[in-house]
């Protein structure tokens, strides 16, 4: 990834995650909500990182050292979709939406999932127009479906 878009994503990650828990903090003196989502939030949190993590260290393991082309992601769930990372991420964050049970993760949430969904779009025709034996079965991110 470029540096000039590696900054800009970053900083916005920050900014987002810095937010929150202030968003969080501003929920302090509030009555707790009516069903408490923080341990079905905490399992799906450890899921998508934990996912996020594994296919992260399949790409990793996709060149040998001083290799310079681009290589078909094998493995996990790469075989139904280009960036399951992605994927795992946007579980993640929906975990995390469930922890902090604000409007503010909710809509953090979302934003990260449309985003990402516009990512793995674009990577999936990238993909497509590089590789001619790309399986066209393989979607973006959502396995069988997109």
């Amino acid at each position: 990834m470029a540096l000039e878009s590696a900054i800009p994503i970053t900083l916005s990650y920050f900014v987002s995650s810095a937010t929150m828990v202030y968003a969080q903090h501003l929920t302090v003196n509030l009555p707790e909500p009516p069903i408490n989502l923080l341990y079905p939030g905490i399992v799906l949190f450890l899921v998508g990182i934990t996912g996020n993590f594994y296919h992260h260290y399949l790409l990793s393991k996709l060149r040998i050292k001083g290799e310079k082309e681009y290589k078909i992601p094998k493995g996990g769930l790469f075989e139904f979709v280009i960036c399951p990372h992605y994927l795992f991420e946007i579980i993640g964050f929906y975990g995390f939406s469930l922890i902090s049970q604000t409007l503010y993760g909710f809509s953090f949430a979302i934003g990260t999932t449309f985003y990402l969904l516009g990512r793995s779009y674009a990577t999936r025709r990238w993909y497509l127009s590089k590789f001619e034996d790309f399986p066209k079965n393989v979607k973006a991110i959502i396995p069988f479906v997109f």
